[in-house]
């Protein structure tokens, strides 16, 4: 998002760039799009040894659009499950709106982390990108993959989904896309639609106009994402239709109190630039309906935005997906409250994000958390009415 880091190999190429997002996304003059950050793509495979004894499985879900989605069906659950089924978990992947994909190794490993770990039916999302597909393209997308999975036309979805524990997660830009899919499930509730038991956000992507004291602390270029970057990213991906003022990246306090689901869980980052952004809508859900509502919020200090993604082994990333289990399955996590883990000290963003040489000429950043901490940790926060 930073338009004055520009690539050195394409500055020799001397193209005429139009918009520069790089080392995410960059638009040239010609029309012509390249893309930065994304990962391998990886096959979908029958063969549950090699991948943590989860079956995968794509499948066209709109031949109109070419919106497609991949199933994640881990064996040993599927198998213990019984007459009850598997919880479903409807993911949308992050990427800025315009970047990454289902299919990537990034995206293929945690959804199959997802599905081994919390024994559930993980429905992937492969929603059309921006800029060539503005928003609300990906809203659309979505919505159709959820009212696909919610006819149970599918086999794996016949056998073994029970529909009334559908949750709808997302990480980053697929955050902001879930919150949307909840909110139009809310209004469009008919008798063929799953029950949305929850929603999982994490590092949600919302927005505004006007800075928030938080994000004023990141204005000297320490942050993933400085505010001076995510300005540029929402009329890029709504072609130039919408501002920072949106009100689907900044949702009026009306919108937050209409959702239906009885749980949501929002899990920020301490270092993040969004991390307000997260938690105002987290008190507002909380706040209206604080007898009927459950809100769990999960924070991790000292972690940047999409941290467990591209370090999945640190315990503060093994901490959020264990939240993340224990909410889906309701297991008993009283004991989580304020609980601390202890994590390896904070890396650079090259380094987090691991990709390589392409990383390095973006500039070097600090590794040191603020105020002299030297781990990152994580609590969570239950809140029950």
């Amino acid at each position: 998002m930073h338009a004055n880091k520009t690539s050195p190999a394409n500055e020799k190429e001397g193209r005429d760039i139009s918009v520069d997002m790089y080392p995410f996304i960059r638009k040239y003059k010609d029309g012509s799009i390249e893309r930065f950050l994304r990962s391998p793509f990886v096959l979908a495979s029958s063969d549950q040894g090699g991948n943590r004894g989860v079956a995968t499985r794509d499948v066209v879900v709109d031949k109109a659009t070419g919106v497609s989605v991949r199933l994640f069906l881990p064996s040993r659950a599927a198998e213990t499950a019984g007459r009850n089924g598997l919880p479903v978990v409807l993911y949308v992947h992050g990427g800025s709106f315009c970047t990454e994909s289902a299919f990537g190794r990034t995206y293929h490993r945690y959804t199959t982390s997802l599905a081994a770990s919390a024994g559930v039916l993980v429905v992937s999302v492969e929603y059309r990108l921006a800029p060539e597909f503005p928003i609300p393209t990906a809203y659309d997308d979505a919505w159709a993959a959820l009212q696909w999975a919610s006819s149970l036309s599918d086999p794996w979805l016949a056998s073994y989904a029970d529909p009334a524990r559908t949750f709808l997660a997302g990480d980053s830009a697929g955050g902001n896309i879930v919150y949307h899919t909840a909110v139009r499930a809310s209004h469009e509730v008919n008798d063929e639609m799953m029950d949305i038991a929850g929603l999982i956000m994490v590092h949600p992507y919302f927005w505004g106009a006007k800075r928030l004291p938080s994000e004023l602390a990141w204005a000297d270029d320490t942050a993933v994402f400085p505010p001076y970057g995510v300005d540029r990213l929402w009329p890029f991906v709504t072609a130039g239709l919408a501002g920072n003022d949106d009100h689907r990246i900044d949702p009026p306090v009306s919108e937050i109190k209409s959702l239906a689901c009885r749980r949501v869980l929002m899990a920020v980052a301490g270092k993040d630039t969004l991390r307000e952004r997260g938690l105002d809508p987290a008190a507002r859900m909380r706040d209206h309906d604080a007898r009927h509502r459950e809100v769990t919020v999960v924070e991790s200090e000292g972690e940047d935005h999409g941290f467990h993604l591209y370090s999945p082994l640190r315990a503060t990333s093994k901490r959020l997906m264990g939240s993340i289990v224990e909410f889906i399955n309701q297991r008993p996590n009283s004991s989580l409250a304020n609980r601390m883990v202890l994590g390896v000290p904070t890396t650079p963003f090259k380094d987090v994000f691991a990709y390589g040489m392409a990383m390095k000429s973006w500039g070097t950043r600090s590794s040191m958390p603020r105020n002299g901490a030297a781990v990152p940790w994580t609590r969570v926060i239950n809140i029950f009415f």
